[in-house]
């Protein structure tokens, strides 16, 4: 297990938060129910443009489908009486109830009815960035790290269960890309320590209260995530650990386990596998002998909760954002007051190229400007005197959050290198 990070207090998201001006609280909106400043907002923009684009990629169909729905929904799927104690009061609308929604999954499922599948089909990939909404007591609220209100990266897969497994790997696949960019290395063993293990969180047979009782399903889902993690393990090399009595009540999961600087430990991703949804909902499709023939649901989250994989970033990267998830990319300082002209139009030509960047044109000291936009963690200086105001091409002084001197750029080459470095994704 991960100890508490010895710079706890340099890399808390909750302090770090504040100091960046990334997203706050207020007891008048409601406990644990976050506000994304501008500054944040686009830290979780960048993320989610980029999670969207690469699901998209990957074979998914986004779609969009309502925060709230009827109770008889959840009822039908049979979330409610498993999580009714996590889920908010049903508001009454025209003597019916509705909920909001703590889960996407029945309306992906409903979404899926809307029109008859071919085995051809399938396997079909509904995704979506989903406002989700559960109610956490007082107590167990941390920061973004746990809130009421939360944007899932979900999706439901419905498949034939000959393509379960190869499904379950290709989701895996992509949860590993999305880690690697984000910087995120495997936890192997307590000599070679990363940032995240995949657990097996089996459910409990005999508790009929909290799992759906068919032990042959039981059987058949164990036995296919156990054999995918087996077989990962060997090409891969992670951490495989197995816990009981963690699963959900309609199958097992495979956990992605990460650890906040506290060195507590949440799940950050899930792949699961549903026997039960698919005979709630008569999820079916025509075989190639023309019968209807029922089809398997695996629920993933390739990045989990928006807010509570920014919050890990914010730990992992103590504030200092790599560059295309970086709030503000770029600070552009005048030296005097007579370099402001020059240094307005490198800033319009900068937010023309879709860069972030803020102008810094207050009556302070050159050193203190550069000073201010190192404590903001922002990457990038551009720095305008006499000799940069009067070339041609427009050109900057460069310097980095951690001192560099990238030294005299033209406005074009410095363009290119942020575009590079976003590409990238460094």
């Amino acid at each position: 297990m991960n100890q508490p990070d010895e710079n706890l207090k340099d890399r808390d998201h909750k302090k770090l938060g504040k100091e960046l001006d990334l997203f706050t609280f207020s007891d008048t909106v409601g406990k644990g129910l976050p506000l994304w400043t501008p500054k944040g907002s686009a830290i979780r923009r960048a993320l989610e443009r980029w999670v969207v684009d690469e699901e998209i990629k990957d074979g998914y169909l986004h779609v969009y489908t309502p925060d709230i729905a009827s109770l008889n929904l959840y009822k039908k799927s049979g979330h409610y009486p498993y999580y009714k104690d996590s889920m908010y009061a049903p508001i009454v609308i025209d003597d019916e109830e509705y909920m909001l929604r703590p889960m996407t999954c029945p309306h992906h499922f409903e979404l899926y009815l809307s029109r008859p599948h071919s085995y051809k089909e399938l396997p079909v990939r509904f995704a979506e960035l989903a406002k989700l909404y559960r109610y956490e007591k007082s107590g167990e609220l941390m920061g973004l790290q746990r809130v009421r209100s939360f944007c899932l990266a979900d999706a439901h897969i419905i498949a034939r269960q000959d393509q379960a497994k190869a499904e379950i790997n290709r989701v895996l696949d992509l949860i590993e890309r999305f880690a690697t960019t984000l910087g995120l290395k495997p936890y192997i063993d307590d000599d070679h320590k990363g940032d995240y293990y995949y657990r097996l969180s089996l459910g409990n047979r005999e508790d009929s209260k909290k799992y759906f009782k068919d032990d042959a399903s039981w059987d058949y889902a164990e036995k296919i995530l156990h054999e995918v993690l087996i077989e990962r393990k060997k090409i891969h090399v992670v951490r495989v650990d197995i816990k009981q009595d963690e699963a959900a009540f309609y199958g097992p999961k495979i956990d992605i386990q990460m650890w906040n600087v506290n060195g507590k430990e949440d799940t950050a991703f899930t792949v699961q596998y549903d026997f039960v949804m698919p005979k709630r909902f008569n999820l079916t499709y025509t075989n190639e002998s023309g019968q209807e023939e029922q089809a398997i649901v695996i629920h993933r989250s390739s990045i989990g909760a928006i807010e509570r994989i920014i919050a890990f970033l914010i730990e992992k990267y103590a504030g200092k954002f790599p560059v295309w998830l970086a709030p503000v990319q770029v600070k552009v300082i005048p030296i005097a007051q007579r370099h402001n002209e020059a240094a307005q139009k490198v800033l319009v030509e900068l937010q023309k190229a879709g860069i972030r960047v803020e102008l810094d044109d207050r009556q302070e000291r050159m050193q203190a400007k550069v000073r201010d936009g190192s404590l903001q963690k922002i990457p990038f200086m551009a720095i305008i005197g006499d000799k940069e105001a009067a070339l041609a091409p427009p050109s900057v002084a460069v310097r980095g959050r951690e001192g560099e001197n990238f030294g005299l750029l033209t406005l074009g080459a410095f363009l290119e290198k942020l575009k590079t470095d976003i590409e990238t994704k460094r």
